[in-house]
């Protein structure tokens, strides 16, 4: 019996340092309503290079990003597998079609063509994308997110 009420006087004592009892997260509105158009991620074959290498963004907001490759792009794939796994992907659209998933590794362009994607990031960290066998070449670049 001893034993419990310390326990349980040592986790009242740490609830209590971390700011009282637990508290819901809540949110009010549409998170995934109108978002915030991020700069183009353009992917030039020809000189081995994207657009943008970093994007700084924020957990919580909601992001639009076009993702476009070039004549040159043939089976060129963007991985990006940590930022997958720490967003949640509202929707990919691909020629005014739309592709709803709960998980993603990468994207391909087996030839020239956007993806559009819609995203909230959860968690904040450092996530790298690149082009598989072109990281060296410049093929590469990151998301910070606070």
């Amino acid at each position: 019996m001893r034993r419990v009420i310390t326990k349980s006087l040592a986790a009242l004592s740490l609830a209590t340092l971390l700011g009282g009892a637990a508290v819901p997260a809540l949110a009010a509105g549409n998170l995934a309503a109108g978002g915030v158009q991020l700069p183009d991620l353009k992917i030039d074959t020809t000189n081995n290079k994207f657009s943008q290498n970093e994007y700084d963004i924020e957990t919580g907001k909601y992001y639009r990003l076009n993702i476009t490759a070039d004549d040159g792009a043939d089976d060129l794939a963007i991985v990006m597998p940590e930022f997958f796994r720490n967003s949640w992907i509202d929707q990919i659209v691909v020629n005014k079609l739309e592709v709803k998933a709960q998980d993603l590794y990468s994207l391909e362009f087996d030839d020239a063509g956007t993806f559009n994607i819609s995203f909230v990031v959860l968690r904040p960290g450092v996530y790298e994308f690149w082009s598989p066998g072109q990281e060296d070449k410049g093929l590469k670049g990151k998301f910070v997110v606070k």
